[in-house]
């Protein structure tokens, strides 16, 4: 069983960035697509950014490129998530989800997904 784990989360000020991490236990990491999601109150759950399962094939949400970067550590069992230069909009409960593929997209089945972390971004 796989068990996804994000941390990293927490409250940032507009303009100021974060790091989140998600560790990865049981399965074969390395050859699953990872991916973030999030969820604002209110608002339903919506993709940020995939990862191929090498790291080299990656998709945006057009909200957060250029400011957002995924990667991956396949020897740690963990993805990252790069936030800058955040906004308030960006406040959420991210969430980690791994695909049941070697490349993933918005539109693709997640199988495991993490308890999530909170992003509180004030203005």
């Amino acid at each position: 069983q796989v068990q996804l784990v994000e941390s990293g989360g927490g409250l940032v000020q507009a303009g100021g960035s974060l790091r989140l991490s998600c560790a990865a236990s049981g399965g074969i990491f390395s050859s699953k697509a990872m991916a973030w999601f999030r969820q604002a109150p209110g608002k339903e759950r919506e993709f940020v950014v995939s990862t191929s399962w090498r790291g080299g094939t990656t998709y945006y949400a057009d909200s957060v490129k250029g400011r957002f970067t995924i990667s991956r550590d396949n020897a740690k069992n963990t993805v990252y998530l790069q936030m800058n230069s955040l906004k308030s909009e960006d406040t959420a409960v991210y969430y980690c989800a791994q695909a049941r593929e070697y490349y993933s997209g918005s539109d693709s089945k997640y199988d495991y997904w993490g308890p999530g972390t909170q992003v509180t971004v004030s203005s």
